[in-house]
């Protein structure tokens, strides 16, 4: 079984959802999530309580590593890489190049990338700490400018994404 809540945040409305093993998948407003919820799911802000807590604590600037139970749903090479977004830490960057050759596979980065394009829990599963080999910001799910606000949030200097992408 499949619980949900929403989380209002900074960046928008997050859909939280879990089963019985942990967070399954974050999902940002502009991916139209209320279309997401199915009727099997049940709505419980109570079971999400410590996800909505750790969330929140992050946006406030409270939280730099989070604990909580994941249960991402995926292939093994998605998972290897998720777990190894999960390296990044706190107000570091590092490019698709770096997650390649961190797990020892230099020519990997499209497949880095595309399991990285796919990851169901985002924030926590820091996916907005990978940018571009030139330093420049690369697509989100939740978009450049999300992408850029999680960034900024962490104090990482978008100084070089500048000609990319600028917020204001």
């Amino acid at each position: 079984m499949n619980y949900y809540d929403i989380l209002s945040s900074p960046i928008g409305n997050l859909l939280l959802i879990a089963n019985d093993n942990g967070l399954i998948k974050i999902l940002f407003e502009d991916e139209n999530q209320l279309k997401k919820i199915e009727d099997n799911w049940v709505k419980n802000t109570d079971r999400l309580k410590e996800v909505r807590n750790q969330l929140k604590a992050y946006f406030d600037n409270e939280l730099t590593k989070f604990d909580v139970k994941l249960a991402p749903e995926g292939t093994a090479f998605q998972k290897q890489i998720w777990k190894q977004l999960e390296e990044i830490p706190y107000g570091e960057t590092c490019s698709y190049q770096d997650i390649a050759l961190s797990i020892n596979k230099p020519n990997a980065c499209r497949a880095i990338g595309m399991a990285n394009s796919l990851n169901p829990i985002p924030i926590i599963i820091p996916c907005h700490r990978v940018i571009g080999k030139n330093g420049k910001l690369t697509g989100y799910a939740g978009g450049l400018e999300t992408k850029a606000k999680l960034l900024q949030l962490e104090n990482i200097d978008l100084a070089n994404s500048k000609s990319q992408y600028q917020l204001f």
